[in-house]
């Protein structure tokens, strides 16, 4: 378990020696180095590889200059010095980025028509061949084919979306796609041991039902046209992934973790858009849908829009505001009780977002409702306090 301690109050009280103490901070440095010297390098790697693509800006020059790359780049794997294997590294990377990535941008733009049908199945032969290599005996080092696999696997994905915009695919096939590139980024981020490649996944998930977000001029909004729907969606993905988070070996669960509490991020964003509008569940799945649906005029688009809200079930903002803060108390509570810092400063956050939210919103000239708010939370804290004692007692 994954746990943060005072190592000197732990020295200070006894529970660790003074070697002890450096030891768990030693390795704890160490990490924290590792993590920002990977992403300096990540970083590096793509921003050389498209830089040379777009400064080259011909397809024979990229793909001489990406074999030169690759090919310099394997030989100092194999024949360089260990304290030389990050540039190795990162010169075949840049070599395969240049290569896949120059043929799907040349591919993209002067042969759309079947850019498609070559990019689906050969980003997916690239990804697969990097997988068997993994499990049975790697050419590379494991970062070198764990980054050539994701290449891969973008060009694959990039290839589906593209038919699916030449035929003007949309739903149900198009969320049954979005399903499929959720279920394919969590197992690329399980099998590199990457958990950002692992949270990539929530992105499609979430938008099966079309949540989202969208920029114009000074503004980057969430929204969610399903918030009930949505949320519900993303519960029965934390269940799932706290299930078997429990049972299964660290490596595996820190993945489930993470999606986890992603999916509890993108369910509080969706409980905020319904504390402030409230939610018509199913308009958009089951009900007259969106106004460019089809639709002849404004006027049928309306007529059938508030047919469908006359019998549809109806949540109010009010009802979303209590409950929200109600599922918000349970979930810090439960957090600190199973040392779930993730969902824990999740909650948190969002509890804090919450109440600034609805104390402009809705009771900026209520001065009571901030008395019996406050007074409320009191007892609450209390009774908190003591299930946590008794849960303690009855534990021991």
């Amino acid at each position: 378990m994954h746990a943060i301690a005072d190592t000197n109050a732990l020295v200070e009280e006894g529970i660790l020696t003074p070697d002890q103490a450096r030891e768990i901070e030693g390795r704890s440095r160490e990490v924290m180095v590792l993590l920002a010297v990977n992403a300096v390098l990540f970083f590096g790697i793509i921003a050389t590889t498209a830089g040379f693509i777009f400064w080259l800006a011909d397809p024979l020059a990229v793909a001489v200059t990406g074999i030169l790359m690759l090919g310099g780049g394997l030989a100092v794997l194999a024949r360089g010095k260990e304290i030389l294997r990050m540039f190795g590294n990162s010169a075949t990377l840049i070599g395969a980025g240049m290569l896949m990535g120059g043929a799907g941008i040349e591919l993209a733009d002067k042969y759309e028509d079947f850019a498609g049908w070559v990019m689906l199945p050969a980003g997916a032969l690239v990804a697969a061949i990097c997988v068997w290599r993994w499990r049975s005996g790697a050419w590379s080092t494991g970062f070198v084919l764990g980054t050539i696999l994701l290449m891969g696997l973008a060009m694959h994905l990039a290839g589906i979306e593209l038919l699916l915009q030449q035929y003007e695919i949309g739903s149900p096939i198009r969320n049954i796609v979005l399903l499929y590139y959720t279920l394919a980024l969590g197992l690329a981020g399980w099998q590199v041991d990457v958990r950002f490649v692992t949270a990539l996944a929530i992105a499609p998930f979430a938008q099966m039902l079309e949540t989202g977000t969208g920029y114009f001029h000074a503004a980057y909004v969430f929204y969610s046209p399903e918030s009930t729907l949505t949320i519900l969606q993303m519960v029965l993905l934390i269940l799932l992934c706290v299930w078997g988070a429990a049972r299964l070996a660290e490596r595996d669960a820190r993945h489930l973790r993470v999606l986890a509490i992603l999916g509890f991020v993108v369910a509080n964003l969706c409980a905020l858009v319904g504390s402030l509008w409230g939610d018509v569940v199913g308009e958009t799945v089951w009900g007259p849908g969106r106004y460019s649906d089809g639709y002849a005029d404004w006027d049928a688009y309306a007529t059938a829009r508030d047919a469908f809200r006359d019998s549809a079930l109806f949540i109010s903002e009010g009802v979303y505001s209590v409950l929200w803060a109600a599922v918000l108390a349970a979930v810090i509570f439960w957090a600190a009780q199973r040392h779930q810092r993730g969902l824990f400063n999740a909650a948190l956050t969002f509890a804090a977002i919450h109440a600034y939210t609805q104390m402009f919103e809705s009771f900026a000239d209520e001065p009571l409702a901030y008395v019996v708010g406050g007074l409320a939370a009191i007892p609450l804290a209390w009774g908190l306090w003591r299930l946590n004692q008794w849960m303690a007692v009855t534990q021991a």
